[in-house]
């Protein structure tokens, strides 16, 4: 997919990832919606580098957790945009405790914003890009869906679920030229992991990653603007961890 001239909505985009995604997808000629909770610094100077690539940009204010907000985002990024090409699910955050830790609510909302959105977020987008016979989804897992870490089952399962809810969805819209893909990021040098203690970071670059250091949102976003240009990538995992999950020892 050429971006130039596309329209692209990404949730979660006013930090971290998602604002990288954003960027990446600016700089190469789309028109970009980024959704965000609130107003604040980071959504601003996100939006102020969007036109400062000379691109149409525009904040959604809404709560992915909230199927309504979900499906509004959608229908104003078109109103205000005029269309949705480009569909990236980047809303999420860190959900902590094990079994006998988590209440009821807080495994539900971790569902509510990292999988259920996806179900209405595409609801709305796909209807409007069936007509033109392309577009591209791409939806953010994590290494935590494919390792077991202590006092993190929710997180696990809903990062667990979105490679085959991405699989599903590929298979489901082929035929009419929208791909699905996903990618799975390990420890990303982000606001999700400045709360690890020192002695967690010193494990993680000294036995964990066999490259020795994080990532950047910058490079997760690459690889998410390839698998939206590659119009030959659809029901596919990219893992994105410096060897993380390849380890055995």
């Amino acid at each position: 997919m050429q971006l130039q001239g596309k329209v692209a909505l990404v949730t979660g985009g006013t930090r971290g990832i998602g604002a990288a995604a954003a960027l990446a997808l600016a700089r190469e000629g789309a028109d970009v919606a980024i959704v965000g909770r609130h107003e604040d610094d980071n959504a601003r100077a996100t939006l102020r580098a969007i036109h400062a690539l000379g691109q149409r940009g525009e904040l959604i204010l809404a709560d992915c957790s909230q199927p309504a907000d979900c499906t509004r985002a959608v229908e104003e990024t078109a109103q205000r945009l005029g269309g949705g090409d480009v569909l990236i699910h980047s809303a999420g955050g860190p959900v902590n405790g094990g079994l006998l830790e988590l209440t009821p609510e807080a495994w539900h909302d971790a569902f509510a914003v990292h999988v259920h959105a996806i179900f209405y977020l595409c609801r709305a987008a796909i209807p409007l890009m069936r007509p033109k016979q392309e577009g591209a989804v791409i939806l953010i897992s994590s290494t935590a869906g494919k390792l077991a870490t202590p006092s993190h089952i929710a997180y696990q399962a809903v990062k667990g679920a979105i490679p085959h809810l991405t699989r599903g969805l590929a298979r489901e819209f082929a035929a009419d030229n929208i791909r699905v893909n996903c990618v799975a990021p390990g420890v990303i040098r982000t606001k999700f992991h400045e709360k690890m203690s020192p002695e967690q970071k010193k494990l993680n670059l000294e036995q964990r990653i066999p490259l020795r250091r994080e990532g950047t949102p910058e490079q997760v976003a690459e690889a998410i603007l390839q698998l939206v240009k590659n119009d030959y990538i659809t029901g596919d995992t990219v893992t994105i961890d410096g060897g993380l999950t390849m380890r055995i020892a």
